[in-house]
């Protein structure tokens, strides 16, 4: 045990010095293992502090209550909930009865003797520098005790009198105001003072201004109504503090009044499941990952741990052949006073431990430094405030322990090589010739053959992307064992090639211990990259076919529900005056109840239309009855897969923002989608409905419009199956034949028309025809000028499909770039030093300078160029795997939607492209780059020695 340690500590001790003096070696393979180390030793840090534990949680949502009451607006209907509150159900059976809605009772629920803090949240549009925002409105006594830890005040103070509010720093910095500053908002009279800032420690992104109950939102709110325009929405919950806390049985006895409850108690020490009744409904009961599901996850993680430790192996493996090259007279002297290959072993590996234990220790800091210092950068990225840094140490320790494993595998294969050199040769500098081993490649094959084999299973015969992803690896990893027997392939081309090549060629073939590691290291980053780019070049040609515009290349549509149209006029003036427009087409729409109701309905007084469609036209498997089920239910799978086709069953593969589908608009309309049709034109002008959906139209060529103005009922008669009631309008029709592209435009109806038939318009928007594609800058105006209305505009410019893998795929080839002229460079730097002697004999029979700098360019280049072939070969079958198989999981999916009736779904496109731009750039830039780095930086004059007979 003496003479190990003894052993060791020398070892370790020649290995420590020998980094040292050869500090560009050693900080190259440093930094190729401290940095991943950095990575995700900071990944876990920040992951860790910004996953808040539930005491830290429960004090930003109920700051010191013991409690947060909600009306979950089940009309006080009896409810179950689970722990926390976010799952709940009334309890019942509401199959055949209508779902509760309404509010419940807070005050009926709330403990006697407990202390109370209303919190009210509402929202409404405030004036800033800029000109109106929607804000988030909050009602607290934000200075009561009770509060604390929910808002951090920055500046100022809270609120303390009706005229005072506090705003988040983001909001200040949105909204160009400051503490100070007065506030009002749209529609109010009214003004605050701003008198502090906050922040929300989860929300740091919130726009919220926050007043002393009853101070802004019920005068907001009466404002607003005044002014037909909709409200601020407020929903009040209760902060509660009672003596003992509250516990699960008060919770439930407020679930029987109602209302759910967030409890500090009683996530602090949750009851069994046995004890939720919430869980022991059917179709309830705690979620948790399945035991598969985290066997997946961890097998996956460890082959993505495992092959980069390979790859950083394979770079740094021939670094240390490097040294132990460099060093081989000393190692020589070992031998010589008695030192065996153990030693000899020890000495490369101590290597290995020295460089893996310092990047371990500089990765780790490195990494606690880096989160330490980027922390209010991470925070704001993320959105929230850790908790505080939590560190692991069993997890950071577990991180650098990784880094001392890949140091020591990393030269175990050059510690091996070293130890069965004779004493002989290593002081005399030969260099021997030993030939490569034949189980490798064997075990190689058996490996490419396997791996292929499970791919092309999982592809064929599966629906699991986990099957051929793990084949392709399996797959990847024999071609990596195979590549010493490759690389003697490429040997065979080099007796057609001039000098420097071939004699490149010929020493990288010899030389399979220091050149297959660099190609497989370079093999194994191009074939990541050409899998990943393979599959993002055919997912983007597949997203382009599938791409449907929603209008005419460069057109713009502007619309705007809300406020009954008041804001539109200047909304249509704001895209004219910033965008290259020719013609301007507004249109209207269609407003059932008061002027100020959203075309969606759903508030009091307000109602909406629908297109009446003959019962000869609707589609039998939408088509409702008196009766239960689905109506697609009635017909067998052939007859559900022939009625799909139909063209009463066809869909709209554009989303219209008018609901209902009719725009009020004139020719011009029809100019800017682009649809010349003069029966069309004719017809509006004539006061004729133009329609492109053939199924409205009856057989008197007419269409009906029926205006429904209690909402309620018409719901209650769809439900049964019984006809809808309200007022139908008939209109006579024009059909557009040939299907013309309308983007989603059910009919077009002129203001002319709706106003002789005493149909209600309001304001919409507008569409535009450009003369020129608006550039970033028009658009970056127009969105300034539309931020001023304070109104939620939706503008769409078509551009066309714009793909959005252009960067991942720069960034794949830049990185498959760096690494190919990394493990060039290192093979090259290793063949140099094997080579010393060749390069002093081709001096010394008169070769010309620029041999050494050109043999040192093809040396890098031969072994890029392989690297990159295999590379490439072995990336893109992986690629081809996975779409095979999304092809199959997309094709039953297809045969499923016919067999069912679902819609009208087209034939799967799922296309396999080369991205052969990506191709091109690693086969000939990258290897023609790191050669030509490689000749830059290779001296071309030496002074010539003694070459020593070998």
């Amino acid at each position: 045990m003496k003479n190990w340690f003894h052993s060791w500590r020398a070892a370790v001790r020649i290995a420590r010095r020998d980094a040292w003096r050869f500090k560009g070696r050693s900080f190259l393979v440093l930094a190729m293992i401290a940095l991943p180390i950095l990575g995700v030793s900071a990944a876990d840090l920040t992951l860790r502090s910004s996953d808040l534990s539930t005491t830290e949680r429960l004090n930003r949502d109920l700051g010191r209550a013991d409690a947060r009451i909600s009306d979950p607006s089940l009309a006080g209907e009896p409810l179950l909930q689970n722990p926390t509150g976010e799952q709940y159900t009334p309890v019942g059976d509401f199959e055949n009865k209508p779902w509760p809605d309404g509010p419940a009772d807070i005050g009926k629920a709330i403990p006697a003797g407990s202390t109370v803090l209303e919190d009210t949240l509402g929202s409404g549009k405030l004036r800033t520098t800029h000109g109106l925002l929607h804000t988030e409105i909050r009602e607290i006594k934000a200075s009561d005790p009770m509060a604390r830890g929910i808002m951090r005040l920055l500046d100022g103070r809270f609120p303390e009198k009706g005229g005072e509010v506090a705003a988040t720093a983001h909001f200040l910095e949105t909204s160009g105001l400051r503490v100070g500053s007065k506030l009002t908002a749209r529609g109010l009279d009214a003004d605050y003072r701003i008198v502090g800032a906050y922040e929300l420690p989860s929300s740091l992104k919130a726009d919220q201004v926050t007043a002393l109950p009853g101070a802004f939102l019920a005068p907001l709110d009466k404002a607003l109504k005044a002014d037909d325009l909709p409200g601020t929405s407020p929903t009040t919950t209760q902060l509660v503090s009672v003596s003992g806390g509250f516990t699960w049985n008060m919770v439930r006895e407020a679930n029987a009044k109602g209302v759910t409850v967030t409890s500090r108690a009683v996530q602090l020490n949750p009851p069994a499941d046995s004890d939720v009744p919430l869980y022991q409904q059917e179709g309830w009961g705690t979620y948790e990952q399945s035991t598969a599901s985290k066997t997946f996850e961890m097998a996956a993680i460890g082959t993505i741990v495992g092959l980069a430790m390979l790859e950083i192996c394979l770079l740094a493996g021939p670094a240390f052949a490097v040294g132990a090259r460099r060093s081989r007279r000393q190692l020589g002297l070992v031998g010589a006073n008695g030192g065996d290959r153990r030693h000899i072993r020890a000495i490369v590996l101590g290597g290995g431990l020295v460089i893996g234990v310092v990047a371990a220790v500089v990765g780790t800091v490195l990494g606690i430094a880096l989160t330490i210092a980027l922390r209010p950068v991470l925070e704001d990225y993320l959105g929230e405030r850790f908790g505080g840094l939590e560190f692991r140490p069993l997890e950071l320790l577990g991180i650098a322990a990784l880094a001392v494993l890949t140091g020591l595998l990393a030269a175990i294969v050059p510690a091996v090589t070293a130890s069965r050199q004779t004493v002989l040769a290593s002081l005399t500098g030969r260099r021997g010739v030993r030939g490569s081993s034949r189980v490798l490649p064997v075990l190689g094959l058996i490996a490419f053959a396997l791996g292929a084999a499970i791919a092309l299973y999982g592809s064929t015969m599966t629906d699991q992307f986990a099957v051929v992803a793990g084949g392709s690896a399996l797959a990847e990893l024999g071609v990596v064992a195979l590549t010493p027997a490759l690389v003697g392939l490429f040997g065979r081309i080099g007796r057609w090639m001039p000098l420097s090549p071939r004699l490149a060629l010929r020493d990288a073939v010899r030389n399979r211990g220091r050149t297959a590691p660099a190609v497989a290291a370079v093999l194994a980053a191009v074939a990541g990259t050409v899998a990943v780019s393979t599959y993002q070049a055919s997912s983007d040609a597949q997203s382009r076919a599938a791409y449907t515009p929603e209008l005419p290349h460069g057109a713009v549509s502007v619309m705007l529900d809300e406020g009954g149209g008041r804001d539109v006029p200047a909304v249509r003036t704001a895209v004219q005056k910033n965008l290259p427009t020719e013609i301007r087409a507004d249109v209207d729409r269609i407003s059932v109840g008061r002027p100020g109701c959203s075309m969606w309905a759903g508030e009091d007084g307000c109602g909406q239309y629908e297109v009446v469609v003959p019962e000869a036209n609707q589609c039998p498997l939408w088509a409702t009855g008196s009766g239960d089920g689905d109506p697609a239910d009635k017909y067998s799978k052939a007859e559900r897969r022939k009625l799909v086709k139909d063209w009463r069953c066809k869909e709209s593969e554009v989303y219209s923002f008018v609901n209902g589908g009719v725009l009020i608009g004139d020719d011009k309309l029809l100019k800017v989608l682009g649809i010349e049709n003069a029966g069309a034109e004719k017809a509006l002008a004539d006061g004729r409905i133009v329609s492109f959906d053939k199924r409205n139209i009856d057989t008197n060529g007419k269409i009906g419009i029926r205006l429904v103005t209690d909402t309620d009922a018409a719901d209650a008669a769809r439900e049964k199956g019984e006809e809808i009631p309200g007022v139908v309008k008939t209109f006579a029709a024009h059909q557009v034949g040939d299907a013309p592209e309308v983007y989603g435009i059910t009919m077009i109806m002129t203001p002319g028309t709706a106003e002789k038939a005493g149909l209600s318009t309001v304001p919409l928007g507008a569409y535009y025809s450009t003369g020129a594609m608006p550039s970033s800058a028009q658009k970056q105006k127009l969105d300034s000028e539309l931020d001023k209305t304070g109104s939620d505009v939706n503008l769409h410019i078509e551009g066309g499909y714009e793909s959005e893998n252009s960067i991942v795929l720069l960034a794949l080839t830049v990185f498959a770039g760096l690494v190919t002229i990394g493990a060039a460079g290192i093979a090259t730097g290793l063949a140099q030093a094997d080579a010393e002697a060749d390069l002093k004999t081709l001096a010394a029979v008169g070769a010309p300078a620029r041999v050494r700098r050109t043999l040192s360019g093809f040396q890098c280049g031969v072994v890029a160029v392989m690297g990159v072939l295999l590379g490439s070969a072995a990336g893109v079958l992986p690629a081809i795997g996975l779409r095979l198989t999304e092809r199959r999981s997309e094709l039953d999916w297809y045969n499923k939607a016919l067999d069912e009736g679902l819609g009208n779904p087209s034939i799967p496109n799922v296309p396999i492209m080369i991205p052969w731009e990506t191709l091109a750039a690693l086969l000939v830039a990258v290897p023609l780059g790191a050669a030509i780095l490689a000749a830059l930086v290779t001296r071309s004059h030496r002074v010539l020695g003694r070459r020593a007979a070998t």
